[in-house]
């Protein structure tokens, strides 16, 4: 399985920091090794050089020793090996004991290891089976023979392969104390991209979508000789510009509400009186023409229109200002039932259902305008369905508040119109017909009068089944 690598800044930079000190370990290791094996390995050849052949030369004697003609092991090193070859076959081979010589039983491929080395004073490396790794050396002899001496590479292997222990150890050690220095360093010299980091995290947090918000204070030391304090200086920038741009989306958004609120205030009256002079004439029981009777119709009609459109603007308006809600107890359970006998009176030929807890349910909150959103709710289904929909009312209840759903299986709502459902003047009918009576405020005032109770509203949609979910604290 493929390891993962760090992801963070702070460990690539310590594992990088760790991963270039251990292949300078490495790299001095590798060299010093080197050099030391081949320093050794030079006075070896030193040593081969200096004996001159005089103990391989002495084995030829050997036969018959005496005091004139015993083997020369006289200044010999220790497991100092001697060979005599003759025409290329070994005639003798011994290996100095003790201050004495030892013959050495020898295998075929040792004495054709023997037979290969090159006479030229120069040290080669062999293996032999019954001594183990050796440096050996061949000259001529007097006699046209070849004299071959050895020494032992053992002692240059065991120094070699101690001093790779102890750089080792010791390379080790620096690389756990250089790794847990480096990351406490890389810490602290990361510690003001963490307070950008921080910075940037606060402020990804805050919900910039609407109402006014209060930007975090700009970051302090942002040195701008350095990387990380030119990213905090571009960071405060940044706010200032975002700050100066919500300042003024706020205003903007002040503005506006205070306008619908006033327009809606002040259209109220005038509206009333039109509806109730409309209306008036409609009861005058002279001869009217039709034409002035359908104009007074139609007069009405709009008036009628127009005042429930200057009321859900009053009410998105103060819902938008803050204004507090009632909070008292209010039985959900009654609620839905008589909002669905409305519901029902007004779409006979749909087809409602209620599923409803045994135990009433009770909420706290404004009794009139849940009954609204509800209701906004079951007319919504009961406008954008064609008749014979099914639509049903769920409520349950868990340790988080209780749900409210509306679900109908009729057409359902555009994909692309769902995001934007609960927005202002979103309409299904691009061509803002007037024929449903609809403001394309209705969903707008569910998810205002949800939201300002603590709770939210949430739709989905597919052909076929369409939920609309209130949530509402418990």
């Amino acid at each position: 399985m493929k390891r993962p690598l760090p992801r963070t800044l702070r460990a690539q930079l310590t594992a990088g920091l760790v991963t270039l000190l251990a292949l300078a370990c490495l790299a001095v290791g590798i060299t010093t090794a080197l050099a030391l094996r081949g320093f050794l390995m030079g006075r070896l050849d030193e040593q081969l050089s200096a004996s001159g052949g005089r103990f391989a030369a002495s084995l030829e004697h050997e036969a018959q020793p005496d005091s004139d003609n015993r083997p020369d092991t006289r200044g010999q090193a220790e497991s100092t090996l001697g060979a005599r070859l003759l025409n290329g076959v070994v005639t003798q081979a011994a290996v100095v004991e003790d201050a004495n010589d030892r013959p050495l039983q020898l295998t075929p491929g040792d004495r054709n290891a023997l037979a290969r080395v090159p006479v030229d004073g120069s040290g080669h490396s062999i293996h032999l089976s019954a001594l183990g790794a050796y440096r050996v050396a061949a000259v001529h002899g007097d006699d046209q023979d070849t004299l071959i001496t050895g020494l032992p590479l053992h002692p240059v292997e065991e120094t070699v392969h101690r001093l790779e222990a102890v750089e080792a150890v010791l390379f080790g050690a620096a690389l756990v104390v250089t790794g847990i220095a480096g990351a406490l360093w890389v810490r602290v010299s990361l510690r003001p991209l963490q307070r950008v980091t921080a910075r940037a995290a606060e402020v990804a947090g805050l919900p910039l979508a609407s109402g006014e918000i209060a930007m975090p204070g700009p970051l302090p030391d942002t040195d701008p000789r350095t990387e990380v304090g030119q990213v905090g200086t571009a960071l405060n920038h940044m706010l200032r510009h975002v700050e100066d741009a919500l300042t003024r989306r706020q205003a903007s958004e002040e503005r506006l509400r205070h306008f619908a609120a006033d327009a809606s205030h002040e259209l109220r009256t005038p509206v009333a009186n039109i509806r109730g002079h409309a209306e008036l004439a409609l009861r005058h029981h002279g001869p009217v023409p039709g034409e002035v009777r359908h104009a007074l119709e139609r007069i009405n009609g709009e008036s009628q229109r127009m005042t429930r459109l200057v009321d859900d603007l009053l009410l998105l308006a103060r819902l938008d200002a803050g204004r507090p809600l009632e909070h008292q107890p209010v039985d959900l359970t009654l609620l839905i039932l008589n909002a669905t006998d409305d519901a029902r009176a007004a779409g006979p030929d749909h087809r409602w259902f209620l599923e409803l807890p045994e135990e009433p349910v009770t909420v706290t909150g404004d009794a009139h305008r849940l009954q609204q959103a509800i209701g906004n709710l079951l007319a919504n289904a009961r406008t954008h369905t064609p008749p014979g929909t099914e639509v049903t009312v769920t409520v349950t209840t868990d340790t988080t508040g209780v749900c409210v759903s509306v679900r109908d299986n009729g057409p359902g709502i555009p994909g692309e119109l769902q995001p934007e459902v609960f927005g202002r003047f979103v309409r299904a009918d691009q061509a803002r017909s007037r024929s449903t009576g609809s403001t394309g405020l209705g969903l707008a005032i569910v998810h205002a009068v949800i939201t300002a109770h603590g709770g939210s509203a949430t739709v989905t949609s597919r052909p076929g089944r369409t939920t609309f979910r209130l949530t509402l604290p418990g």
